[in-house]
């Protein structure tokens, strides 16, 4: 089974990991920070090593983006697209036997000031 975990933020300044640049994270303790980052760690390494883990990447900062509508042809304008606070900070596309191992890879990404979204994958020409 295939998912995808988007990882939303908006740090400031924009850099990665995403959430050592949020004023949410930032204001964590430093034993919280070490624990969560020692669990990342443990649970991002296994799935690595699992051949779970096919692809991650990071993305750039938003207002580099151009985003494309369509009017009769594509029409370019500046981004980032997303009006809210929090913007598109990178994905990993992971190849798990369940949801619930994708659960537990997802919620190894979450930290304060960063929202995790864990989305199964379909097929091309597969409905939802």
């Amino acid at each position: 089974m295939k998912f995808i975990v988007l990882i939303h933020s908006n740090p400031k300044p924009w850099a990665h990991p995403t959430s050592d640049h949020t004023a949410e994270y930032q204001a964590l303790p430093q034993q919280t920070k070490d624990e969560l980052g020692a669990h990342w760690d443990k649970v991002f390494g296994e799935a690595d090593a699992n051949g779970e883990v096919v692809y991650g990447c990071a993305l750039g900062d938003p207002t580099s983006s151009q985003v494309f509508h369509y009017a009769g042809a594509p029409v370019p304008s500046d981004g980032p697209y997303a009006e809210g606070k929090e913007h598109l900070a990178g994905f990993f596309v992971l190849d798990v036997e369940s949801r619930e191992r994708a659960a537990e890879i997802a919620a190894a990404f979450s930290c304060p000031g960063d929202t995790i979204e864990l989305r199964p994958t379909m097929q091309p020409g597969c409905e939802a």
